[in-house]
């Protein structure tokens, strides 16, 4: 969001329009509308709440914002809407703990203010028989379900939920349920605190009736459901659902219950009447895990009247596609999909049409339309993202996770600078209420109004007018992608917002992972020639130019001096790129040696160090995964959706692609997150290191410095010289953590403390406690170092120049099996440590390195071929 700054007090219309005149045009409000806004500035006028109105949906976990007004047209009226929180992402954790009344109504504004059980029914704190069910006494509870079975039945209980009791395994066992309740059907005991395996299988097995068994959200189930489901569905032959899904015994009670013909109210088909599966007609059976549909009950004999069917979300990969073609087409009535696409049924829709021609809706989009457009690739119309969170989560921790939904962005800057800190913002009540639509009605725009005439009295707004004539009763609607299309990965970028196609993206991922797998190029020959030296035959100095302080400071060696023009030197050494402007500019030749090489974009730029490492190695043991988000969102989200459904832990770092000091770098494992953050410039996602090798419990990194003589053939070198970056705070995984930048970064040279050690002192006590040889991890640095520049050298062969010499930070962490893992290379990196102190050498053969001598031993190694201090790699 770009401000004029004029020192002047705005009073006129002429005034407002002229200061604000690029915000105007970048808001994209019809001029007509203009002079409005500026009344309404003026006058700070809300009045939103007299044409419109909040009325909630998704069983109370959104909101949506109604015209109560007769009609409005369109570019008809303009609209404030106040910003009810304002932050930088660092931190947000703060202020949600330490803002008065903010975590309240945030809480409530994004809908995380309530608490729901397994089967998706609101429990709101405070409100109606549920909420006090969570306090009352367990055994008041089976008490009370017994008295219901009495009043509604023959007293048999064949349905208990004693869901978010607190019950742990010694209360299990105390309530003596399968003595009491033999004849139980379905027994949900979801949120509670139960962890002893053999207990609960024990107690459950005896229950020999039953059909139904929720477990979901205890800690027993950690880390082993598949190996306690194996156990249970053993003992338990009846059991047709567990923890939501269908177990291979599935039949019509599993059937009738997603039919919601048994419940709670009707737990059997108690008068053994006909299948009450005869009289259904909408069977939703997503995402419930059924790896085979053929089934007698799941049959045409018994389900006659289905016309509506949603397999959404099921693998079904015990059935093959010609066989779930032909059951489906068995069904006479069946005229409604819902099927992942790619997906059981292939990866066509109009082949999947073709093979179901009574279809006449595939996915909630009608036969005719698909037909005539030739999509094949076609999802549901897309459900929401509805926040998620357990019962016993924090307030805190539920907005963070359900911000995403809502939050939008801006970046300040003036005549002078771009701010580098992106401005979150979540808009009032009533703005938040707009919901998405690829035909919206209306449109939102950041606003900021600068009363004084300056940045510093700014005050941000969001503004809102329709874009189509709208009538009482419509709901009203924005585009959260505006201008954003297909080329800019429109539909992926949708997944921060809805459910979108989990296989179709896992596919993608798949194509991708399989092609990274398969790439292997061979590296560069090693040839023994080197570079000559650069010494003049005449005796005379080389000339170095350089605009870096330490340079000229400490380049001392009695072959080099220091000289102030850059045209006269032998050796240009700048933190600038020089690019052919430049060189026209400060009279540049192609025959002075420069501190760079051509093409080096390709190991310095985070992206396009990925691309090379891919390119040449595919996906190597010391490269986290990691994906461009301008290029392979796509991917990223299949990799996300496959380590969810396998259970892997799912936490990512976005680097911004060529920024330093961790800049707009965020740690998180929310997917919405990672899409979202995209609006803050092109970035890098990369897996996190969850578990790295930590000294003392903190985080810690290396800096090796790399001297590369020549590209073809490679000759590079690894400074002796290497240090240590220790993060400040213990390591810790906490979700409220990732928020804080002295636990997972070690970069302290801008921001807080520098945690300095000595890199002796570092290495024994590292190896001290973890029991491990230092030289033993610095060959597989070393190695790992090699093959990122041999990367560079093969794949980029245009990096090659006669008169190019270069120094690289290269960063690198250990994981926790102390195997290094490449974080980044840097161009030019700060040697500041390296200069400014004495450091005792680890490898090699050891000696001090003299602070003062660490530039002579670059330069005499890059121009005159002299090694000292150095190892070649």
């Amino acid at each position: 969001m770009v401000a004029m700054a004029t020192p002047k007090r705005i009073k006129t219309y002429e005034d407002f329009a002229k200061v604000h005149a690029i915000l105007l045009a970048a808001s994209g409000l019809p001029e007509p509308l203009h002079r409005r806004l500026f009344q309404k500035l003026s006058t700070e006028t809300f009045d939103g709440g007299e044409h419109f109105q909040i009325e909630p949906c998704e069983e109370n976990r959104q909101r949506r914002l109604v015209l109560t007004s007769d009609s409005m047209a369109k570019d008809s009226n303009v609209f404030l809407i106040d910003h009810a929180w304002t932050f930088r992402l660092p931190d947000a954790y703060k202020q949600l703990r330490e803002v008065p009344g903010l975590a309240e109504r945030m809480s409530s504004l994004m809908c995380v203010d309530t608490d729901r059980n397994l089967d998706g029914e609101t429990e709101v704190e405070g409100v109606g028989d549920e909420a006090s069910r969570e306090k009352a006494d367990v055994v008041e509870v089976v008490e009370s379900e017994v008295r219901e079975a009495k009043e509604k039945g023959d007293g048999t209980l064949r349905w208990l939920e004693l869901d978010s009791l607190d019950i742990d395994d010694d209360t299990l066992l105390s309530l003596d349920l399968p003595a009491r309740f033999p004849d139980l059907v379905a027994l949900s005991l979801y949120g509670n605190k139960l962890t002893r395996a053999d207990l609960i299988v024990k107690e459950v097995i005896k229950f020999k009736h039953l059909k139904g068994l929720w477990l979901n959200d205890n800690p027993v189930l950690k880390n082993r459901d598949g190996e306690f489901a194996d156990i249970i569905l053993k003992e338990l032959p009846e059991l047709e659902i567990y923890n939501s899904t269908f177990t291979s015994n599935f039949g019509e009670w599993a059937l009738g219950f997603c039919a919601e013909i048994y419940g709670k109210d009707s737990p059997t088909n108690a008068d053994q009447a006909d299948s009450p599966l005869l009289s259904v007609s909408n069977l939703d059976l997503s995402d419930r895990n059924i790896h085979n549909l053929t089934n007698k009950d799941f049959s045409p004999i018994y389900l006659p009247s289905l016309s509506y069917l949603n397999i959404h979300g099921n693998p079904l990969e015990q059935n093959s596609v010609a066989n779930l073609l032909g059951l489906l087409r068995g069904f006479p009535c069946l005229h409604s999909l819902e099927v992942d696409i790619p997906g059981p049924l292939g990866g066509s829709a109009i082949e999947i049409l073709e093979s179901l021609p009574n279809i006449s809706e595939l996915n909630g989009i009608s036969t005719s339309k698909i037909l005539g457009t030739g999509k094949h690739v076609i999802d549901s119309v897309l459900l929401p993202r509805l926040p998620e969170w357990t019962h016993d989560e924090p307030i805190h921790d539920r907005i963070i996770s359900a911000m995403w939904q809502y939050l939008m962005t801006y970046r300040l800057a003036d005549e002078e600078k771009l701010d580098e800190t992106s401005v979150w913002y979540v808009m009032d009540e009533f703005g938040s209420a707009l919901r998405h639509s690829d035909e919206p009605n209306f449109r939102v725009a950041p606003f900021l109004f600068m009363p004084e005439g300056n940045l510093a009295s700014a005050v941000s707004y969001s503004i809102l007018w329709p874009t189509q004539n709208v009538w009482k009763g419509n709901e009203c609607t924005r585009d959260f992608l505006l201008g954003i299309g297909e080329d800019k990965q429109r539909s992926a970028r949708f997944t921060a917002w809805f459910h979108t196609p989990e296989n179709y993206f896992i596919q993608e991922y798949e194509k991708h992972n399989q092609k990274l797998q398969s790439t292997s190029l061979l590296p560069p020959p090693v040839q023994s020639s080197e570079s000559k030296s650069i010494r003049p035959h005449d005796g005379r100095l080389l000339r170095v130019y350089t605009d870096i302080p330490h340079v000229e400071e400490y380049l001392t060696h009695p072959e080099f001096t220091i000289i102030k023009e850059p045209k006269d030197a032998d050796i240009i050494w700048t933190c600038v790129q020089v690019d052919e402007e430049l060189r026209k500019a400060t009279g540049l030749t192609d025959q002075q040696y420069i501190n760079q090489f051509p093409f080096e974009a390709c190991l310095v730029m985070k992206h396009h160090l990925a691309e090379t490492i891919q390119k040449a190695h595919g996906s190597p043991q010391w490269l986290q995964p990691t994906y461009n988000l301008e290029t392979h969102l796509g991917q990223l989200i299949g990799d996300y959706n496959a380590r969810k459904r396998e259970g892997l832990d799912n936490l990512w770092i976005l680097k911004p692609w060529n920024m330093a000091r961790t800049i707009d770098t965020t740690v998180t494992d929310n997917l919405s997150a990672i899409i979202r953050l995209m609006e803050t410039g092109p970035k890098i996602c990369q897996k996190y290191i969850e578990q790295p090798a930590l000294f003392q419990g903190k985080k810690f990194d290396l800096r090796y410095v790399v001297l590369v003589r020549s590209m073809h053939p490679l000759e590079i070198f690894l400074s002796d010289c290497f240090w240590v970056r220790i993060a400040n705070n213990q390591y810790s995984l906490d979700k409220s953590s990732l928020f804080e930048y002295e636990t997972h970064f070690t970069v302290m040279n801008y921001r807080g403390r520098i945690n300095h050690k000595n890199i002796k002192d570092f290495v024994r006590e590292f190896e001290e406690e973890h029991k491990v040889k230092w030289l033993d991890i610095h060959t597989r640095v070393r190695n790992m170092i090699r093959s990122v520049f041999e990367a560079a050298a093969v794949a980029h062969p245009e990096m090659h120049s006669p008169t190019s010499r270069a120094i690289y930070g290269v960063d690198v962490m250990l994981d926790s099996s102390f195997q290094p893992k490449l974080l980044e290379v840097t161009y030019c990196p700060d040697c500041t440590r390296a200069c400014k102190y004495d450091m005792d050498i680890v490898v090699g053969e050891g000696g001090v390195a003299k602070g003062v001598d660490f530039f002579n031993n670059v330069f005499k190694c890059l121009f005159l071929n002299e090694i000292s201090q150095v190892s070649p790699l």
